[in-house]
């Protein structure tokens, strides 16, 4: 436990995918830490396997979870939903105000700066996830957001980038960083590194994350018909998750005669997904630091993805295995490599999941992101033995998943 427990309340705006998994694990181990943790988040959206994960963080918040409906694009109505806001997250007397995402970013740096005049100064923190990093700077509405990023960024008292990726798109985009800054890497929990074994029935390939054209659904699903085209027989595969756009590319995949070969399930536990398929492809156009990766690797599945975000940070010396994003022929190509030789490529997961074990863990991410919000305080960081403790466990299941597969 820290000497001095911290008041900490973190705010996004919808609490679906990577996003709220990293909040999970972090208000789990802050909580753990001795630290009392609140949530702010939209009221508006959020599949049943997103929800289930909030339900699943409440016990852990005694500062409560706030949620009120949050506009996916800034607009004057965020004032005044902002106004109402700023009571509510006053009452809780926070030290840390960590905004999360574009709209989670710009919640927190307003109440925050509202805050500033009175006895307890929260320090505001924020984490961009991709967001609004993602829009092309050359597009008006790039060049809009990224303006209001720069306008922000004198209401902010530290940077935490998920990736270094991330914090050069900062740079680039935004402008020089003026204020504190980590790069704190996604971390996975020790039960994330047990052994996931496809079903008897399991399909080819599994996609699982967001159904949107940032995360490349529809390239999983033209290389899909690629490889059926190629190989003269029917390719099966998984598609789990939810999103804006599902209706879109089911009826993508029925256009191209697919309906019988992809299943579309509706969001799922990673680790139950990956069960359903035998291999798990990230076909995305942009990243930050996805967790489906590190779940994947964690998991020892066999995986295709593509060079973009912090995803090289993943593979390391491995890099080289990526796939460049947007083509669908890439993707197949790397995709039927796979299947040509499915024993390689486990045992190449196998190699970039062993140099994860000692970085990508949630007890270093939680210890990394406290010692900074210390830092940014003032407050001297005390150190825990809580990581090493993960490192041991998950050396512990390398070992002995080393001893199953031999």
């Amino acid at each position: 436990m820290n000497s001095q427990p911290l008041r900490i309340v973190h705010c996004l705006r919808s609490p679906i995918g990577g996003t709220i998994r990293h909040i999970h694990d972090l208000a789990k181990a802050q909580a753990a830490a001795g630290h009392e943790v609140g949530l702010v988040c939209d009221s508006s959206t959020g599949s049943a396997f997103d929800l289930s994960i909030l339900d699943r963080l409440r016990p852990h918040l005694a500062l409560g979870v706030t949620r009120f409906a949050m506009r996916r694009h800034l607009t004057v109505q965020d004032i005044i939903a902002a106004a109402r806001l700023y009571g509510s997250v006053r009452a809780l007397a926070p030290d840390v105000l960590h905004g999360h995402g574009a709209k989670g970013g710009a919640y927190v740096r307003l109440i925050g700066s509202l805050l500033r005049g009175r006895k307890r100064r929260p320090v505001r923190v924020y984490s961009p996830h991709g967001g609004s990093l993602h829009y092309d700077p050359n597009r008006c509405e790039g060049r809009i957001y990224h303006a209001i990023e720069r306008l922000q960024n004198r209401f902010t008292d530290g940077l935490l980038f998920v990736a270094d990726y991330e914090k050069a798109a900062y740079e680039s985009k935004i402008g020089p960083l003026t204020v504190p800054s980590r790069v704190v890497y996604n971390g996975l929990l020790s039960e994330d590194f047990e052994p996931v074994a496809p079903h008897a029935n399991a399909a080819d390939f599994v996609y699982v994350g967001m159904l949107r054209q940032l995360k490349g659904t529809d390239l999983f699903i033209d290389a899909i018909y690629d490889l059926t085209l190629q190989t003269g027989r029917k390719i099966s595969a998984i598609i789990a998750g939810e999103g804006p756009q599902r209706e879109e590319f089911e009826a993508r995949a029925a256009q191209l005669g697919l309906a019988d070969c992809i299943t579309f399930t509706g969001a799922l536990p990673a680790r139950r997904a990956f069960a359903m398929g035998r291999c798990v492809v990230v076909p995305s156009r942009a990243e930050a630091m996805p967790y489906v990766v590190l779940e994947a690797i964690g998991s020892g599945m066999p995986i295709v993805a593509t060079r973009v975000g912090g995803i090289p940070e993943i593979f390391g010396v491995h890099a080289d295995r990526l796939v460049d994003s947007g083509s669908s022929s890439r993707l197949a190509s790397a995709m039927r490599a796979v299947m040509a030789s499915p024993e390689r490529a486990r045992a190449q997961t196998a190699e970039v999941r062993q140099s994860i074990m000692s970085t990508f863990t949630a007890p270093r991410m939680g210890e990394l992101v406290i010692s900074f919000y210390h830092q940014l305080l003032g407050i001297p960081a005390v150190t825990s033995t809580e990581a090493t403790s993960s490192l041991a466990q998950s050396a512990s299941l390398l070992a002995r998943s080393s001893k199953q597969g031999s």
